[in-house]
């Protein structure tokens, strides 16, 4: 989730960008604007938000290899820090709004329905990968932190997954994240791919 340090302001239009729904969100509370079922808008647009930040962050290092441009890794940790901060939200409107702060009920779901399964599991991903997107948490874990970091790979499938499964009927919207996620996935794998030896150059230094 992690990359840059925040210097001079550098990435504030970043962290703005990602915090910026809160207010229209906000705005739309206050003044009974979010429909017939405010909490049900609450929590698609604090889930779909949060998808939208992980889809973001993931895409910083290909658009960094595609242009060349040194900014897309200077902003990836904020998205990717507003992406837990919107899933808290949405977890916590489910919790408190949806469910009443009854453990019985919450735990029931995580165990029964499959789209609250996946979506809380996303979210426990999420903790460790915020709890460790400082500079000096990357410097103390070292080589570690690059192995646990790679959970945010796991993390936008299970989101993905998570939408897909809550919508019913109508699943155009969920398909179109699901599309772009399977285009920045395939092309980390395709310059994975291309970045491994080949089998035969392997055998070859193997035999020297």
């Amino acid at each position: 989730m992690g990359a840059g340090r925040f210097r001079s302001g550098s990435t504030l239009p970043a962290w703005l960008l990602a915090a910026a729904p809160l207010a229209r969100l906000g705005w739309a509370t206050v003044n009974d604007s979010l429909g017939a079922n405010p909490v049900e808008a609450l929590a698609h647009q604090t889930g779909l938000w949060s998808l939208r930040l992980l889809l973001l962050a993931l895409a910083m290092t290909p658009l960094r290899r595609l242009t060349g441009w040194r900014w897309p890794l200077r902003v990836r940790r904020a998205f990717g820090v507003m992406a837990f901060v919107w899933a808290l939200l949405h977890f916590a409107i489910y919790l408190v709004l949806d469910q009443g702060l009854d453990p019985v009920v919450v735990w029931e779901d995580v165990v029964k329905r499959p789209f609250i399964t996946v979506g809380f599991t996303a979210l426990v991903l999420l903790v460790p990968l915020a709890a460790t997107s400082t500079d000096g948490m990357m410097r103390r874990l070292g080589g570690r932190w690059k192995r646990l970091h790679r959970l945010a790979y796991v993390v936008p499938v299970l989101a993905v997954l998570h939408f897909v499964w809550l919508v019913k009927a109508d699943l155009r919207e969920p398909l179109i994240y699901a599309a772009i996620l399977a285009l920045l996935l395939g092309l980390r794998l395709r310059w994975w791919l291309a970045g491994r030896p080949a089998a035969s150059t392997i055998q070859t230094s193997s035999r020297l």
